[in-house]
Order: C-alpha cells, then sequence, then structure tokens
C-alpha cells in the first residue's frame, strides 16, 4: 500500500526491520482477540513481520519521526466492505495514537478504496476499542452472545465471549468529516 502521513505517524507495509518491535507488543498480547498471534520469541517474531510485509491487509504504525513500529491495523476486504482493526503497544496508550491511525486508514478506505461501509468486532470487556470506535463515529450495530473463544479455562473447557459489532457507512463518515 502507499504509505499514508498524519501529523505523528506513517501507515505504511511492514518489513523484516519490524520483527523486535511487533514481538515487544504481541509476544503477550493483550487483548484476548490477539492470543493466536502471541509471538513466541524474536524468530517469530522475524517470521510474521516477513509474512505481514507481503500483505497489504496489514498496515505497520510507525512514528514518523523515528519510523519505530508501535501498533498495527488491518482491513480485510469483502466486496466494498472493510473488517477493520487494530493492536498497540500498551507503553503508547493513552496518548491518541490509535485514534490518530486509525482515523487516517478509516479516510483512505473511504476515499481512495472507495469502501462503502467499515465494521469491526470488539469483545465486550475491551472498553477502549468500544471507546475508539465511538470516537472514529462507528455505532454499535450488535452483539453476539458467548460468540468466539480464544482460550481454555483450566480444565480445557473453551472461554467464549460476547463480541460487538460496530460499524460506520461512508455516507456517515461524509457526513461526520
Amino acid at each position: 500500500m502507499d504509505a499514508i502521513e498524519t501529523e505523528r505517524l506513517a501507515l505504511r507495509d511492514f518489513r523484516s526491520e519490524d520483527a523486535a518491535d511487533l514481538f515487544a507488543y504481541l509476544h503477550q498480547p493483550t487483548a484476548s482477540c490477539f492470543l493466536s498471534l502471541s509471538l513466541a520469541d524474536m524468530g517469530a517474531a522475524a517470521a510474521e513481520a516477513n509474512a505481514r510485509s507481503q500483505s497489504d491487509e496489514h498496515i505497520a504504525v510507525c512514528f514518523k519521526d523515528t519510523g519505530r513500529l508501535i501498533g498495527d491495523l488491518f482491513a480485510v476486504q469483502e466486496d466494498d466492505t472493510f473488517s477493520v482493526g487494530w493492536n498497540f503497544n500498551a507503553d503508547f496508550r493513552g496518548a491518541g495514537l490509535a485514534s490518530e491511525a486509525a482515523r487516517a486508514l478509516f479516510g483512505h478506505l473511504f476515499t481512495v478504496r472507495q469502501a462503502r461501509r467499515l465494521y469491526a468486532y470488539v469483545e465486550d470487556h475491551n472498553i477502549a476499542s468500544q471507546r475508539l470506535c465511538k470516537r472514529l463515529g462507528m455505532r454499535q450495530e450488535g452483539l453476539f452472545k458467548e460468540y468466539v473463544t480464544f482460550k481454555a479455562d483450566s480444565k480445557g473447557v473453551p472461554i467464549y465471549e460476547n463480541t460487538m459489532q460496530f460499524a460506520i457507512l461512508r455516507k456517515e463518515w461524509e457526513q461526520q468529516h
């Protein structure tokens, strides 16, 4: 993808040199939906950074001035709709970086890629992502009870999570911007 720049950030393709920074937030993911992406070591991080560099669905979010990877976004196309999401290093929480990055991606998807609709899944206990969805102008469309499992209890029984769906249409985005 073509790089997108904001005031503080650069959104770009992943590179092999992103492995250490990717490992910093994926060796112990904070959001349960990313547990399956957990990286065991730097070898796994290098392989993941390389795999992501081959896909436009994965977008590296870096500080514009240093190039340091601080998180990532994803945008998976389904006809004129994109499933979107984000995962950021917790060390950078609270500075508005996820909002800045996601807002830039949304603008790109609606104007350049001509998306009609964007949607995101968020676990009902992930308050930070719910707030981000609302800051981006997304509305809650539904709540899926015991929708998905990412882990099991000590006896191996799956723990199911409730998942919310948020979405925004291009015409809603245009009205807000």
